[in-house]
């Protein structure tokens, strides 16, 4: 899996010494992750590793041997079942001072925090501005449904027809990530073989703003990457928007605050909206099909 999942299209590759690894095989787990860090090509993808949670007894032998073993090859630390801001301070605190033991650059390694559980939640706004460091909040569908003692047995899917019990969490994560400047970053859909499941998943995340979804199995992740990526027809109308208005603005344009593109008003609001599409065709190298014409 380490090695197939070097050639895989994936932004972010996560190792995982929590969840995934027995208690019985996290120290041997530990040290195949440093040299998979260390040992592998992970060019072009965020290079991350989950530890244990910070009340267990295995998190800090997990941050000081992956840390000390490959902390120039680790772009950031992620912390599951946040719960409290303690969490992520003693975290930090730990990152400083191994950073200054190995002469890293200091606030080099990133946290992505977890939120997982109802506590956490309540706490995500603390969370989310405890530390620079931080750079991601995701949602843990898993823990999060045990937590709240839903009906469920599959992670990501809780299953009820017509409503979603999810809706107010998913909003909360991305409203408090899109407010203090953070990714916001759907968790797991268990049912690997499900796609079009795994689809309406992605598909109700990037509606919330959500930046992109973990993928459990490389047949998720075209699929994740059409999700999260604009199609050629929305890319091509994002920029032509942008363009559109900037004339319209422009004293050639008339120094209009609104016009007309097509059978749509577009105006400094479209502007923005257009904005987040256009970025994310842009950091994904797509080319426009189609060019502004003043003159129409």
């Amino acid at each position: 899996m380490l090695k197939k999942a070097q050639g895989l299209a994936a932004d972010q590759v996560f190792f995982d010494l929590e969840d995934a690894v027995a208690p019985g095989a996290k120290p041997s787990a530990r040290a195949t992750v440093v040299a998979a860090l260390r040992e592998g090509d992970w060019s072009g993808k965020t290079r991350v590793v989950r530890i244990n949670d910070a009340d267990t007894e295995w998190a800090h032998e997990d941050v000081l041997q992956v840390v000390r073993g490959a902390g120039s090859q680790l772009d950031c630390i992620m912390l599951p079942k946040v719960e409290r801001v303690a969490h992520i301070h003693w975290l930090d605190i730990l990152l400083t001072q191994l950073e200054r033991e190995l002469h890293l650059p200091e606030g080099g390694i990133g946290i992505e925090a977890q939120i997982e559980g109802p506590a956490g939640l309540s706490e995500i706004e603390a969370i989310a501005t405890a530390t620079a460091r931080t750079e991601t909040l995701i949602f843990g569908p898993g823990d999060f449904m045990a937590a709240m003692k839903m009906p469920a047995l599959t992670i990501g899917a809780p299953g009820a027809t017509g409503y979603d019990p999810f809706d107010t969490v998913l909003m909360t994560i991305a409203m408090t990530a899109r407010k203090h400047g953070l990714q916001a970053i759907d968790g797991p859909y268990a049912l690997i073989r499900d796609l079009e499941g795994y689809r309406a998943s992605a598909e109700r995340a990037a509606a919330y703003g959500y930046d992109g979804k973990w993928v459990l199995h490389p047949g998720q992740l075209a699929l994740a990457n059409e999700v999260f990526g604009p199609s050629q027809e929305d890319y091509d109308k994002a920029e032509l928007i942008i363009e559109a208005y900037a004339h319209a603005t422009s004293s050639d344009g008339g120094g209009l605050g609104a016009v007309m593109l097509g059978d749509e008003m577009i105006d400094e609001a479209s502007r923005k909206l257009a904005l987040v599409t256009a970025e994310r065709g842009r950091l994904l190298n797509m080319a426009r099909t189609t060019s502004f014409d003043p003159s129409n």
